[in-house]
């Protein structure tokens, strides 16, 4: 069985900086496509973005140029790096874990509970 267990939320004002952790036990992070998504109270889920096994990264456009995935494949991490925070940044973010990129929440065989990202003015 794989957990995946995200890390780092809180709060922080806005242009401020996060990282989230999403770490997971049971299977080698490295073969997986791991993605990030995030759910604002009264919205729908939404893709942030993600990366292949082999590191190929995609992102949404509301998140490009501020925010980075990367992993580690030794410690089986992958990590969202958020930098220039905005107050519509306020969400649950979630990472995902599965075969293949996909940015409609589809397909995905692992989910890790959610960390909680506030910002504020």
């Amino acid at each position: 069985q794989v957990q995946l267990i995200e890390s780092g939320g809180g709060l922080v004002q806005t242009g401020g900086s996060l990282r989230l952790s999403c770490t997971a036990s049971g299977r080698i992070l490295s073969n997986y496509v791991i993605s990030w998504f995030r759910q604002a109270p009264g919205k729908e889920r939404e893709f942030v973005l993600g990366i292949s096994a082999g590191g190929i990264k995609h992102w949404a456009a509301p998140v490009k140029g501020r925010f980075d995935i990367s992993r580690d494949n030794a410690e089986n991490t992958a990590y969202l790096l958020m930098n220039s925070l905005k107050l519509e940044d306020t969400a649950v973010y979630r990472c995902a874990a599965g075969a293949v990129l996909r940015d409609d929440g589809l397909g995905y065989d692992y989910w890790g509970q959610g960390t909680q990202v506030t910002v504020s003015s």
